[in-house]
C-alpha cells in the first residue's frame, strides 16, 4: 500500500462522545470514544477504539455500532466481539471493565472491507444512544409538560488531552516502548513495570515517553508509548515512521516488542529482522549512544493462524544471531526472552494477547534488561 493510501487511513478517524451504561437514578453518566483507523491494506484494515469514562464509575460496559460500508471484524483485542450483519457489539474483558471518573481503556481489532471503509458514526453503549456530555437523570418523575421543540444542550467533551505531568529534572532515563497492540492497547505490562520502578526508588529517574497517551490500567503510571496496535514493522521501516517518534520523544532507551502483525502477514524472518536493522539505524541516528532491547515475541496459537506458532519460533530463532551482528560498544542490542514461559492457553484471552496474568510475566522478563540499560 502507498504512503498516501496509508495517511488517509489515518486521517479517517473519528471521535464520538457516547452515553455511558444505563445507571441508577441520579447517577452521572457520560463518555467519550475515539475510533481510528490505524493501518489499511488492500481487503483490511486494522483500528482503535479508546473509550473514556466522563461520568459516574461504572463496573461493565458493552459498545456497539453498524458498519457503513459492510466492514467485518476478523479479530479483536481486549474485548469481546459479537457482529451480525453490519451490527457490531464488543464487551469488555474480564480486566478492563470497571472505569473510574476520567479513567479510559481501548481495544483494537482487524477488519475486512471491500469497495471503501467508512468510519462508523453512530454508537451506543448499553443500548444508549450517543448524547454527548455527562448528565444526570432527575431523582424525582419529570412532570407532565410537553417536551422541548429542541433538546436541552448538552456538555461538549474536551478537544484536547488532559495535561500530563512533566518528567523529572536532571538525570532522568528516557524509554520508549515500542511495537503494536501488544505494546499499547492497553499494554498493561508498562504499568506494572512502572509500577516496579516504583517499587525500586527508580521512577524517579525513569521517563516513559511516546507520542501515544497512556491507558488505563486501574492505577496510575506513566504511559506514554509507541505501542501502535495493527501495525507491521516492516511498513513501519518502509514508510519511516520512526523517526518522527523519535524526533518528538527524544529516547535514550528503546524497548522493542515488534513483528506480531508481520509474522501474522506471513512476511519472513529475514524480511522482519531487515526491517529491523532500519529501524536501529534510524534509532542510532537519533541518538548514537541509543540502548535498545529487543524481545523475542509472545508466542501466538490464534484460532484463525495455524501457522503462525511455527512462525514465531522459526523468527525467534533468527532474533538471537541477529543481534549479536547489529550490536555496537556504543549502542549494544539486548535480546529479552518473552517466549519461554508464556502460555497462550493461561496468559491470553485469544492466544495473541496478554491477559492480567500474561502482562505480569511480561513486565518480569522486561524488568532486569530495562534496570541494567538506566543503571
Amino acid at each position: 500500500m502507498s504512503t498516501r493510501r496509508i495517511l488517509v487511513a489515518v486521517a479517517a478517524a473519528a471521535a464520538v462522545p457516547i452515553g455511558l451504561l444505563a445507571a441508577p437514578a441520579s447517577a452521572a453518566a457520560g463518555c467519550q470514544v475515539t475510533y481510528a483507523v490505524t493501518s489499511q491494506w488492500q481487503g483490511g484494515f486494522g483500528a482503535s477504539v479508546a473509550v473514556k469514562n466522563l461520568g459516574d464509575p461504572v463496573t461493565a460496559w458493552t459498545l456497539g455500532w453498524s458498519f457503513p460500508s459492510g466492514q467485518t471484524v476478523t479479530q479483536l483485542w481486549n474485548g469481546v466481539v459479537s457482529q451480525s450483519g453490519a451490527a457490531v457489539t464488543v464487551r469488555n474483558a474480564g480486566y478492563n471493565g470497571s472505569l473510574a471518573t476520567g479513567a479510559s481503556t481501548s481495544f483494537g481489532f482487524n477488519g475486512s472491507w471491500t469497495g471503501s471503509n467508512a468510519v462508523p458514526s453512530g454508537f451506543t453503549l448499553n443500548g444508549v444512544s450517543c448524547t454527548g456530555g455527562v448528565t444526570t437523570p432527575p431523582t424525582t418523575p419529570a412532570p407532565s409538560t410537553p417536551p422541548p421543540s429542541t433538546p436541552p444542550p448538552t456538555t461538549p467533551p474536551p478537544t484536547t488531552p488532559p495535561p500530563t505531568t512533566p518528567p523529572p529534572a536532571g538525570g532522568v532515563v528516557k524509554v520508549m516502548a515500542l511495537g503494536d497492540s501488544i505494546t499499547g492497547s492497553p499494554g498493561c505490562w508498562r504499568a506494572l513495570l512502572w509500577q516496579r520502578l516504583q517499587q525500586a526508588g527508580r521512577a524517579s529517574s525513569v521517563d516513559f515517553v511516546g507520542t501515544l497517551p497512556g491507558q488505563g490500567c486501574g492505577f496510575t503510571y506513566d504511559g506514554e508509548n509507541e505501542g501502535h496496535g495493527g501495525f507491521l514493522a516492516t511498513n513501519v521501516a518502509d514508510q519511516n515512521q520512526l523517526p518522527g517518534w523519535l524526533s518528538a520523544t527524544d529516547p535514550d532507551v528503546v524497548m522493542m516488542h515488534f513483528g506480531t502483525n508481520d509474522v501474522w502477514s506471513n512476511r519472513s524472518p529475514a524480511t522482519i529482522l531487515a526491517a529491523f536493522t532500519k529501524l536501529v539505524g534510524q534509532m542510532r541516528a537519533s541518538n548514537p549512544a541509543m540502548k535498545i532491547l529487543v524481545a523475542q515475541i509472545l508466542p501466538m496459537t490464534p484460532s484463525n493462524c495455524a501457522e503462525c506458532t511455527q512462525r514465531v519460533i522459526d523468527f525467534n530463532a533468527a532474533i538471537p544471531a541477529w543481534a549479536a551482528a547489529t550490536s555496537t560498544a556504543a549502542s549494544p542490542v539486548t535480546v529479552v526472552d518473552q517466549w519461554t514461559g508464556f502460555n497462550t492457553a493461561t496468559d491470553t484471552p485469544d492466544g495473541v494477547h496478554p491477559n492480567d496474568n500474561g502482562n505480569r510475566k511480561i513486565a518480569d522478563r522486561w524488568y532486569p534488561a530495562l534496570l541494567a540499560a538506566i543503571s
